[in-house]
């Protein structure tokens, strides 16, 4: 990679960044498409943040990702915010166009991708997500897009749950259960898609999952994990096991930073050289 006061600068607001594989994703998609971009890692402090929005204009950048604790927080330092990222509530890409910085969400439409990419379509169908953080209001978000006919929200705390069943009123019927009740087991054994958009599972905790009554669960229902690392987690491994369709949660990193891809660039990212970046760097990750 060669940088000259030419290069056109990205990056990534956050904190505490740590292992962050974004940088790798597209550095490399850009050196395959020949784009002279860089991606930048920005460790962001909370309290620093109105200085680095004011630093992406000052130093010329085009865009930026941002990722927690920013999501909902940036908001307030933004001149427009798409209508993507008002119905998730939260922004995860600026793009900086005219000296004007645009927030949007591509989180959204980046899962609806992965599942296209797997083969699995949602249209008239029903969901069951566990989770009722930012992750499952993404994924409901994606679903009503996508012409879903119903969700069910699961979560250990029911007040959650209908907490974001009431943000979606009059886009999808959205219904919110404790996860350990009847109405969840109902749910269940009804849906066409299972998703989990918790933490459990992910590296180092990788041997928790959801706590998914299988037995209830028709064949033809599809698993989605969100969590990425391990690419394959206890709870795609037991649905792969059990012979359903199950999509990781790679897919869906990789389609929302190709969307960001596009966005900054007005070009289609290679999302397949994307993944491969992605793979390495988890894979440098657990082996330290």
């Amino acid at each position: 990679m060669h940088i000259t006061a030419k290069t056109k600068k990205v990056g990534l607001l956050g904190w505490p960044l740590g292992h962050s594989l974004s940088p790798a994703m597209h550095n490399a998609a850009f050196a395959v498409s020949g784009l002279d971009y860089v991606y930048l890692p920005l460790s962001t402090p909370p309290d620093l943040l109105p200085q680095a929005v004011a630093g992406i204009k000052a130093l010329g950048f085009v865009g930026v990702n941002v990722t927690i604790p920013h999501k909902v927080t940036i908001m307030d330092y933004l001149d427009e915010v798409d209508t993507s990222a008002k119905l998730v509530g939260a922004v995860n890409t600026i793009v900086v166009k005219e000296e004007r910085l645009i927030g949007y969400n591509t989180d959204a439409d980046g899962y609806i991708r992965s599942l296209e990419q797997a083969g699995i379509a949602v249209a008239g169908k029903s969901a069951v997500i566990f989770g009722a953080g930012g992750a499952a209001r993404a994924v409901i978000a994606g679903l009503a897009s996508a012409n879903i006919a119903s969700v069910t929200i699961g979560a250990r705390d029911q007040s959650k749950a209908d907490g974001i069943a009431q943000l979606f009123a009059g886009t999808v019927p959205v219904n919110g259960v404790a996860w350990d009740s009847n109405a969840f087991a109902a749910a269940l054994s009804q849906t066409n898609l299972v998703v989990n958009a918790t933490p459990l599972g992910m590296y180092p905790a990788i041997a928790s999952q959801p706590s998914v009554h299988w037995d209830l669960l028709q064949q033809s229902v599809a698993i989605s994990d969100l969590v990425y690392n391990p690419p394959i987690t206890g709870f795609i491994a037991e649905g792969t096991r059990r012979g359903h369709t199950v999509v990781g949660g790679a897919g869906m990193l990789i389609e929302q930073g190709a969307l960001a891809f596009e966005l900054w660039t007005g070009c289609k990212a290679d999302t397949q050289v994307m993944r491969q970046a992605l793979l390495a760097g988890l894979e440098a990750i657990n082996k330290n």
